[in-house]
């Protein structure tokens, strides 16, 4: 039986998403084949239809929660251009800390397994951050030295991830929810107060 090109991208789509979540539960070490198939509802031959490896179907699941992240981050810049900074850090450091580990941003959950990754993979990587970096650069207050303001902003957004990322990995490790909050709430004054302008 042959299946539609809508079914196969539906299939692949499904994957991709069953996988992205595996992947952040178990991390790549934890997340076997058969994990990934049952998680999708395919079987294996399915899986290889798409994917050739399990480090395929990582990267494929890394880059696409990275670029989830990066059209939220435009989506909502869309919608707020002028508080989305504040919405989306208390986002990040509220429902993004607390919701099911499946369903985490890609940048804490999947990031460690992306340093032991391949080249191939850890440059994929690389080229997404950029984009991230350069999207959240844009909606970021420009810098008060004409002509370093595009390298201040970047290095903005570079400082805020970074915070953000480490931030959810420290609340979500801790398994006091108070000190959980106490850390999403520091890094949150400590994130805004950073890219305020002038600083």
């Amino acid at each position: 039986m042959r299946y539609s090109a809508v079914h196969k991208q539906e299939t692949r789509t499904r994957v991709i998403a069953a996988a992205g979540q595996v992947f952040r539960k178990e991390g790549y070490g934890g997340a076997g084949i058969d994990a990934l198939t049952k998680a999708a509802g395919v079987t294996n031959g399915a899986f290889y239809g798409h994917f050739k490896s399990k480090g395929e179907a990582f990267r494929t699941a890394v880059l696409t929660g990275l670029e989830e992240l990066r059209q939220g981050i435009a989506a909502l810049k869309a919608r707020q251009p002028k508080d989305w900074l504040t919405t989306f850090v208390g986002y990040y450091l509220g429902y993004k800390r607390t919701c099911d580990l499946g369903e985490s941003c890609a940048l804490p959950s999947l990031s460690p397994d992306v340093m032991r990754a391949d080249d191939e993979t850890r440059s994929a990587y690389t080229a997404e951050l950029k984009r991230l970096i350069e999207e959240v650069a844009v909606g970021l207050p420009e810098g008060e030295i004409p002509g370093q303001s595009e390298t201040r902003r970047e290095d903005q957004a570079i400082l805020l991830l970074a915070m953000l990322s480490g931030g959810v990995t420290l609340a979500r490790a801790a398994s006091d929810p108070a000190l959980s909050k106490r850390i999403a709430d520091v890094i949150a004054q400590a994130a805004l107060t950073a890219i305020e302008p002038g600083n």
